[in-house]
């Protein structure tokens, strides 16, 4: 471990909140694994690091009450899914940005996603590449306005000016944006905002950090 790795651990366990440590995915897999009890409920917000480290696929055996709103036919059954994962045992997630400080920076559209993060299940589990280690929380408003927030609008298909442009509006209109800054298109993505810093319910949330790039 590198001393940034070394840093952001020690201050996500002075914020309450647990780390762990892989220099794989597969490793990060395996941990996950031991970290679901068999025929507990699980959800998850939408990312690329989950699928990309296999944990999808793991979702997928048959050994949880799995609440997977892929299989939804509508927007109100997607809706539903949503609502349920507030009383899921388990909650997996990856972050847009963690801070050497221990602080989680996420921005959502829908929000869903940081609502379950913020309140409601039991347990949180983040898997977080080394990519997504930011210096501070300025770092991470910038890394979301740069790289989250204009890949995930390509991903989704989104009209934003950021899908087109590479990078939030707000840039080119301040050499410093708000964090809130952005565009006023329907299709937005970067609605609200949450930061995780110091939780009251120890342990609640886990932090993997991967010593590789996942997600965006």
């Amino acid at each position: 471990m590198n001393d940034k790795i070394l840093k952001t651990i020690k201050n996500l366990e002075r914020n309450n909140m647990k780390p762990y440590y892989c220099e794989t995915k597969e490793e990060a897999l395996s941990l996950v694994k031991e970290l679901l009890p068999n025929g507990c409920t699980v959800s998850h917000g939408g990312s690329e690091s989950l699928k990309e480290s296999g944990i999808i696929s793991l979702l997928n055996s048959g050994d949880y009450n799995y609440l997977d709103r892929s299989k939804c036919n509508t927007r109100k059954e997607t809706e539903e899914i949503y609502r349920k994962s507030f009383s899921a045992d388990v909650y997996l997630t990856s972050s847009n940005a963690v801070t050497e400080n221990g602080e989680l920076y996420n921005v959502d559209g829908n929000s869903n996603r940081i609502a379950c993060i913020a309140y409601g299940p039991e347990s949180v589990i983040v898997i977080v590449g080394v990519n997504k280690i930011v210096g501070n929380l300025d770092e991470a408003a910038e890394r979301v306005k740069r790289i989250c927030a204009p890949k995930n609008t390509v991903r989704l298909a989104m009209d934003t000016y950021c899908s087109v442009k590479g990078e939030c509006v707000s840039l080119s209109n301040s050499d410093k944006p708000f964090i809130a800054d952005g565009c006023s298109s329907p299709a937005r993505i970067c609605c609200n905002y949450l930061v995780s810093a110091q939780q009251r319910k120890k342990d609640r949330i886990k932090v993997i950090i991967v010593n590789e790039n996942l997600g965006y």
